[in-house]
């Protein structure tokens, strides 16, 4: 029996018995499938360690007109789907392979800044948030827009039902200074009461400043640092449950834009900076990132690539305050390299009061 601890079974057989000439044929094929198998895994490339899920086009596959088995409900699982598929595996059938490669993405939508009809619109495009279909959005839900209200609520609702597929990121308008001047506060008041809007302004506080995703991309609302060396783990340390202040990475996640030019320079918002492409390269590099997705910044198409595509801007506010023109837009991420796909949208009408309807007096006379 010791044997066994020094020999594969098929050595101790020729072992065993020398003279057979079956064993020893046997020894020697088993043993160029062992030498075969090792040679594979030496060579091994970094090509051959990606994911199969990179070389799947799954949205082009076709389903064919003669397949009668069960069919994802615009892409999610449902309860519905789950009992056909049973009942076709107990039948001895197949699954459509389009259904079995099917993978789960990640919707990010940028600011929505009150425009409470364009998000119901994003939901129907893109289906309502399940455990199935996940969403972020990336901050400044309230302020400009007059159904910031509907919109937060809507959003904290879904919070609540889908705490682990729902992610909310905090903007510079989830902040008190920006309230009073932009129109939620005013709006809260005006259809509440003031408690309301200190309990708003309490929740604000706690929601998180940045998210990763499967440890390769990074959200935030507004950008990059104003100093180098700032780590994932200087982020998770950040004390969130305050308003930001003036200066430093927690101000930074709020408020940085980016720049087309290296380096850094004093931003044109009067707070933070902005940040070039080597600034990007740093610390993607450092904190082993592909991309960053950020918001913020208004966009004619919606969104916008910069920094050799390492740094992603989305918007979701089509039609930003009733006058920009522009599109909104969402981003899918899925699969094991997280390729961004960008999805755009056109502003829906929505019933007739004007954005900054609450807001500051002297707020409002500048939109005049």
């Amino acid at each position: 029996g010791a044997l066994g601890y020094f020999f594969r079974p098929e050595e101790w057989v020729v072992r065993v018995r020398p003279n057979d000439k079956d064993a020893k044929m046997k020894y020697q094929e088993c043993n160029k499938i062992v030498k075969q198998k090792a040679f594979e895994r030496a060579i091994a490339s970094d090509e051959m360690k990606r994911s199969v899920v990179d070389s799947l086009d799954i949205e082009n596959m076709m389903i064919e007109d003669q397949y009668t088995g069960p069919k994802l409900e615009e892409g999610k699982v449902t309860m519905r789907f789950m009992k056909e598929m049973m009942e076709c595996f107990k039948d001895q059938k197949k699954l459509h392979r389009k259904c079995a490669y099917q993978t789960e993405k990640i919707t990010i939508c940028g600011d929505t800044h009150g425009q409470f009809y364009d998000l119901i619109n994003i939901f129907e495009l893109n289906g309502l948030p399940s455990e199935t279909n996940p969403y972020l959005f990336n901050g400044d839900f309230v302020d400009r827009g007059s159904f910031s209200l509907e919109v937060i609520l809507t959003l904290f609702g879904f919070k609540l039902l889908l705490p682990d597929s729902f992610y909310l990121l905090r903007g510079n308008h989830e902040t008190d200074n920006m309230n009073q001047m932009y129109g939620f506060e005013g709006e809260v008041k005006a259809k509440y009461t003031a408690q309301m809007f200190t309990l708003f302004s309490e929740v604000f506080q706690w929601l998180p400043l940045a998210q990763c995703i499967n440890g390769k991309v990074l959200v935030m609302h507004g950008g990059l640092f104003s100093e180098d060396g700032v780590t994932l783990d200087d982020l998770r340390k950040i004390d969130r449950n305050r308003q930001p202040p003036d200066s430093g990475p927690m101000c930074d996640l709020l408020w940085s834009d980016p720049q087309p030019q290296n380096g850094r320079c004093v931003s044109k918002r009067g707070v933070s900076c902005q940040f070039g492409p080597d600034v990007t390269e740093r610390f993607l590099d450092q904190n082993n990132l592909d991309y960053i997705v950020r918001s913020h910044e208004v966009k004619a198409e919606g969104y916008e690539v910069t920094h050799s595509g390492k740094c992603i801007t989305v918007f979701s506010a089509p039609n930003y305050c009733d006058q920009m023109c522009n599109k909104g837009a969402y981003i899918h991420l899925s699969g094991s390299d997280l390729k961004p796909q960008f999805h755009q949208f056109t502003a829906v009408p929505h019933p007739n009061v004007k954005p900054m309807a609450y807001a500051n007096s002297l707020m409002q006379m500048g939109m005049m």
